[in-house]
């Protein structure tokens, strides 16, 4: 069985070679490396290059990038990877043998953990462990390829929630999902408040979008509050991830304001 993972890129040199490794040096004999990028001005092309088995610019966001290296793509499986992701070796070994033993099974949660530079990084990571099991945050990254041309990929109109979106349709075409115990980190770097809502205020316009399409649905990730006791152990990062969960709802929030103007606006 071929795994094929596809990367999308945007100057990610900081992360990519790291990625790019895991992904080169997973046990699995038969693997594939696509990366997709999307008109990088760091080093980003040059290691992209020289790690991955495909690389190609494409855009103009993600999820076009993503149905890109599909296409371009010839695994049996497509695994759908962030450039600032890092692999644990055996990955690819379990996707292939859960897939293996069980051929209905269309889908595979890998199980997400995070790590970072600073006090706000592991905030993230308490957050991260909370959402682990959570199938209201989890969401599948490898798919069998009948299964995601099925789907139709990515909607390519979308930059956030696009995730969302995808599950929503996974579970709407009754695609049953597994998970694998092999784990897939995520590279936080340095954490800053003032980034952060910047990204989450550019994210909200699709969140925004995709409530217009698809109808509402839960934005406040209650995981973080049904394991009290887990947050009561760690008091001040608890504080901390209070704030940084408050500062991307902020974000957003403005985010979706400016959407409704521009659409007011129109």
């Amino acid at each position: 069985m071929k795994i094929s993972f596809v990367v999308p890129t945007r100057n990610s040199a900081r992360t990519l070679e790291t990625c790019l490794g895991s992904l080169r040096g997973q046990t699995h004999p038969e693997v594939e490396v696509v990366v997709i990028d999307n008109g990088s001005t760091d080093g980003t092309a040059e290691i992209g290059r020289r790690l991955a088995h495909t690389f190609e610019q494409w855009g103009p966001e993600r999820s076009a990038q993503r149905n890109r290296g599909t296409a371009r793509s010839t695994g049996d499986v497509v695994v759908f990877i962030d450039s600032d992701m890092v692999l644990e070796p055996h990955v690819a070994t379990e996707i292939a043998a859960v897939f293996g033993a069980d051929d209905k099974l269309g889908a595979l949660v890998i199980p997400e953990r995070s790590f970072g530079e600073g006090f706000l990084a592991r905030c993230r990571e308490l957050e991260k462990d909370l959402y682990i099991g959570s199938s209201h945050v989890e969401a599948a990254r490898a798919f069998r390829r009948p299964v995601i041309e099925q789907l139709g990929g990515w909607d390519e109109a979308l930059t956030a929630a696009e995730d969302w979106d995808l599950v929503d349709r996974t579970r709407a075409a009754g695609v049953a999902v597994g998970r694998i115990d092999a784990w897939v980190w995520h590279d936080q770097g340095r954490i800053r408040l003032r980034a952060t809502f910047a990204k989450k205020r550019y994210y909200g316009r699709w969140i925004d979008q995709y409530v217009r399409t698809h109808g509402r649905r839960k934005l406040v990730r209650t995981s973080l509050l049904k394991q009290p006791a887990r947050l009561l152990r760690h008091p001040v990062l608890t504080v901390g991830l209070a704030a940084l969960k408050l500062t991307e709802a902020g974000g957003l929030m403005l985010g979706v304001r400016d959407s409704r103007t521009a659409h007011g606006a129109r």
